[in-house]
């Protein structure tokens, strides 16, 4: 691959083992410090958000939250709605 500035992912842990999904997930934290934009797709809202500057949350089809990730994990909603917590 050559320098990309623009990286998209649709579910890269799905179906992998925990091991694995750790594993990719280093991945993208280290081609996020190289200054590559990720798009990540992703169900595991924990580890997406962990991962990411920015999160948004889309419910049919339409952005219904969005914020800095650490904003977003620390949200009561996100914890009780999709973290399983609260």
């Amino acid at each position: 691959m050559s320098h990309p500035k623009l990286l998209l992912l649709d579910e890269p842990s799905m179906g992998l083992s925990p091991i694995m999904v750790e594993k990719i997930f280093e991945v993208i934290r280290n081609v996020s410090a190289q200054g590559i934009t990720i798009l990540l797709v992703e169900q595991n809202a924990k580890l997406a958000l962990q991962a990411a500057h920015r999160g948004y949350v889309m419910e049919s089809g339409l952005i219904t939250m969005e914020g800095q990730a650490q904003q977003m994990l620390d949200d009561p909603r996100v914890k009780a709605a999709y973290l399983g917590e609260g």
